[in-house]
């Protein structure tokens, strides 16, 4: 059954990378300005003071513009730290740009790094996905490190995955840790899909 599950996952994640690469610069431009407008109208309704993101690649929904403005706001972001045991650093945002390669080739922050305890001071957590479904599951590119998160934390705030329309999915297959998110944020859309956390 597992496996099954982990196939279809394969697969899945297989074709909506392939969709990200078909993506123009135009389109991915227009997609992290509506996106990037989108997580400022959902800071302010939550009176977020205080939140995590990540630094996207180029193939995912962008949110570096977002995070700038938002550090340049008074906001306090934490950025994410791949580590190898599959838990996650953070790192306070800061508005110089500067960024090293991760673990995986991702994105990471260079500054100050905090421990996994650090995320449950936040208010909001913005985080990425392949795709999500109605019901609110989602799924990520496999790693856990998102998953692994979110259900160690005592008191979890809203969390909400930035994808593109196209990923709002009927149904994922799903796994006993997958975990759930709270809505998405699309560049057309801030959707609420989950009312509970666990």
């Amino acid at each position: 059954m597992s496996n099954d599950v982990e196939h279809a996952k394969r697969a899945l994640r297989a074709e909506l990378r392939e969709r990200r690469q078909l993506l123009s610069a135009a389109q991915r431009e227009s997609a992290a300005s509506a996106i990037g407008q989108r997580l400022d109208d959902l800071v302010d309704s939550l009176g977020a003071r205080s939140i995590s993101c990540f630094l996207s690649t180029t193939t995912e929904p962008g949110t570096r513009d977002f995070v700038t403005r938002a550090v340049r706001r008074g906001i306090r972001v934490l950025l994410p730290i791949t580590r190898t045991d599959g838990l996650l650093d953070w790192a306070v945002a800061t508005d110089d740009d500067e960024v090293a390669e991760g673990l995986f080739g991702l994105p990471e922050p260079t500054g100050e790094v905090l421990s996994p305890m650090a995320v449950n001071d936040v208010d909001l957590m913005i985080i990425p996905a392949a795709a999500v479904d109605r019901s609110g599951m989602r799924m990520g590119w496999g790693r856990g490190y998102f998953d692994k998160t979110i259900g160690s934390m005592e008191k979890c705030p809203p969390v909400y995955a930035v994808i593109y329309d196209s990923e709002i999915l009927d149904s994922l297959p799903r796994e006993i840790h997958d975990q759930p998110v709270t809505g998405v944020v699309t560049p057309t859309q801030t959707l609420i899909l989950s009312q509970t956390r666990r």
